[in-house]
């Protein structure tokens, strides 16, 4: 794998970091700017938004440069978010900060996405795309368990000016080891919305929605899952996270390795397998041992179905990838908000701490269900374009040649 890949995996690790380290900082960060724990809970949710609308955003204005120096400008963006974010003066300004960096975060791995795939041969895109994302399952062994430490320790500012240092290193990576791709000639942002006019291409989105969103219906209410159900301590979280993380990185690898070779065949097998294992998850968090056995499944399982999803945008969107790459990313973090909030609806019923499994089994199985029906669109697709070809050739046959 070219050296390039490391420069985009570091960056990576820092958008992850940043994205999921706040959630260990809340009650910190709440005392210091002397709010509520729901109203921190903003940082999160202004985060995921901000996710959602500056992945097309981003994508649309760096249609007029090259990919290497839109890469460039989104790392600046995601180091002045944390900068802001952590020498904010009020909560209102640190809010803005989490929004700024969220700015770089889709249009950075939509277009990385690109980038990655381009540096290796065809039969290695989607592994080339599942190094890149390893930063950001790295980020969830290593950045966010050592980044709520040290914010614990000393401090939570000094946690996001470290975070604002990795997007340094990432910066300089891509400065130094991404090759100078010319800008694709021809591409317009009308030739990017195009290909949303593609039902593969939506439907890939909706898998990737309701796919991933299947695993954080379980994962945003995990803490109160483990110590009120299983009956781990709260500082046993931590761990049980590193352990969700190993799986996520092992998960992605896989999925990047098997999505090169079938893609179709991955996702009907991790898709079905996820819901199976969140299903079970609301009798195997009773038991510590199952439940952190579970927890790891669940990650890997989950992020197996990330290379194959962004892989499957990429090849439906080939013509002009770059938006529809990025806004897949975004459609990662919608489904994350909507899984959270439909998680709260079922414990907020009464129904308990472990009926987001449900939950999230049923938006896995749904999944797995628009999976079906893209490869039975497509199959139907490419049958009727042998019909024609196949038509127009019997019809050239039959044509008499006139004799000189």
């Amino acid at each position: 794998m070219p050296l390039a890949l490391l420069a985009l995996a570091i960056g990576a690790f820092g958008i992850g970091t940043t994205e999921f380290v706040i959630m260990g900082l809340l009650p910190e960060v709440a005392a210091d700017f002397h709010v509520s724990i729901p109203t921190a809970g903003l940082l999160v949710t202004g985060y995921g938004l901000g996710v959602v609308l500056g992945a097309p955003l981003m994508t649309a204005l760096g249609t007029r440069v090259s990919r290497k120096r839109m890469l460039m400008l989104l790392m600046v963006l995601f180091i002045a978010g944390n900068v802001l974010s952590a020498a904010a003066p009020a909560f209102e300004v640190m809010l803005a900060g989490r929004v700024v960096a969220s700015f770089a975060h889709g249009a950075f791995f939509g277009i990385g996405s690109v980038v990655a795939a381009d540096l290796v041969a065809p039969e290695k895109k989607a592994g080339a795309i599942a190094m890149m994302f390893t930063g950001l399952t790295v980020a969830n062994v290593v950045g966010v368990p050592l980044g709520t430490f040290i914010g614990q320790s000393a401090g939570w500012r000094t946690t996001f000016f470290l975070v604002a240092g990795l997007g340094v290193l990432g910066l300089l990576g891509v400065a130094k080891l991404v090759p100078e791709q010319p800008k694709p000639e021809g591409v317009r942002l009308r030739h990017e919305f195009a290909a949303f006019r593609n039902v593969q291409v939506l439907l890939a989105m909706a898998m990737t929605i309701l796919g991933f969103g299947g695993v954080f219906a379980a994962i945003t209410y995990i803490t109160p899952m483990m110590t009120d159900v299983a009956g781990y301590s709260a500082g046993s979280v931590t761990w049980l996270l590193v352990l969700f993380g190993l799986g996520m990185v092992g998960g992605n690898l896989i999925g990047g390795k098997l999505a090169d070779r079938a893609l179709m065949p991955l996702l009907y097998v991790s898709l079905a397998a996820l819901a199976l294992v969140l299903a079970l998850f609301t009798f195997t968090a009773h038991d510590k041992v199952t439940a952190a056995v579970t927890l790891t499944l669940i990650g890997a399982l989950g992020f197996a179905t990330v290379p194959p999803l962004q892989k499957r945008v990429l090849d439906q969107a080939s013509g002009a990838p770059t938006l529809a790459s990025a806004v897949n990313i975004g459609a990662f973090n919608l489904g994350n908000s909507l899984a959270s909030w439909l998680g709260g609806i079922v414990i907020a019923a009464g129904l308990g701490f472990t009926a987001p499994n449900w939950v999230g089994a049923v938006l896995a199985a749904s999944a797995l269900v628009l999976a079906v029906l893209s490869s039975a669109l497509e199959r139907r697709d490419t049958g009727r374009r042998s019909r024609v070809v196949a038509g127009a050739t019997s019809e050239a046959t039959a044509i008499p040649v006139r004799q000189a």
